[in-house]
């Protein structure tokens, strides 16, 4: 996969998306627990079913079965009965975490495995959930690679659309920092739930990737779950509706001020720069929106 790879200043993204996770993640209760059996209810229930309404079956569970071992000796049919009543998907998953239960306290002596590989071996467990758990309770997974992360990465890294069916894992596995899965792993998925979007909010959102980000620098946001490719003129469409938002929001904005803030490869001179700009605000003036005035030296663009 030529040219999938992370930026030059690996450490500075790093250390972004960290700081915008800690700073603004949504809260969960499995957020903030390491106990390894309320994470793996918390990972199965939230494969078919929308986490703001996982909390409250989730508590339940656990209240009815707050171990591994209380849920091993369960009646399976009540399992399936409380799976079914609070609408979390195919029964089977119950079925699954009951007999994962049991093979925790029959092979393990009740103490749930730490590794991926290990988790793989309880029933039900895939790979994904296997190091979702790993990561979440014990912070000893490698980079989790969802829907959610698949986007991110298609998105921000060039170099992953190369290939027809790309292997996301070598550059989630590059981008992840040593010893920090747990914290690392959340916050791509919450990128990827909150501001990378299939209808993307990046500046909305303030998305810490915006500087690297290859969408957000040309306007393409393709991606696997958005299979319809912008055409050129959509890609002007991002960046004059970037305009517009930045102006309604600062009300009136100098010109190479409002560049930079459209593009974060602005240069006045460049390829992207003035006459690039200049030519987004023509495309405003004619419909009405915006007004660009001459002040002396500067230039100014308002809201019509």
């Amino acid at each position: 996969m030529a040219g999938a790879t992370g930026p030059a200043d690996t450490t500075a993204l790093q250390t972004a998306l960290v700081d915008w996770y800690t700073d603004s993640h949504r809260s969960f209760p499995w957020r903030e627990t390491t106990d390894p059996y309320e994470i793996l209810v918390s990972e199965v229930m939230s494969q078919q079913t929308q986490l703001s309404r996982v909390i409250d079956a989730w508590r339940a569970f656990l209240d009815r079965w707050p171990t591994t071992a209380a849920l091993a000796a369960a009646d399976r049919s009540d399992v399936v009965g409380f799976w079914s009543a609070h609408s979390l998907g195919y029964n089977n998953r119950a079925t699954h975490l009951h007999e994962a239960a049991q093979q925790v306290e029959t092979d393990y002596d009740g103490a749930i495995p730490r590794t991926p590989a290990e988790l793989s071996e309880l029933m039900g467990v895939g790979p994904y959930t296997a190091n979702a758990v790993a990561s979440f309770a014990f912070n000893a997974g490698n980079a989790v690679v969802d829907t959610n992360v698949k986007r991110v990465l298609y998105r921000a890294f060039e170099g992953i659309r190369d290939d027809d069916d790309p292997d996301y894992r070598p550059l989630a596995n590059e981008l992840l920092p040593d010893g920090t899965s747990r914290v690392w792993n959340n916050a791509v998925m919450e990128l990827g739930a909150v501001a990378c979007q299939q209808t993307p909010r990046c500046d909305e959102a303030e998305c810490p990737l915006r500087e690297w980000c290859h969408a957000y620098q040309t306007g393409d946001f393709t991606a696997p779950d958005v299979p319809t490719q912008p055409s050129f003129e959509g890609s002007r469409r991002q960046f004059r509706g970037r305009i517009v938002r930045l102006l309604g929001e600062h009300g009136e904005m100098e010109l190479d001020a409002l560049g930079h803030r459209v593009r974060v490869d602005y240069t006045p001179d460049g390829e992207y720069g003035r006459e690039w700009l200049r030519g987004l605000l023509s495309d405003l003036a004619d419909d009405g929106l915006v007004r660009t005035e001459n002040r002396g030296e500067r230039t100014v663009v308002r809201l019509e």
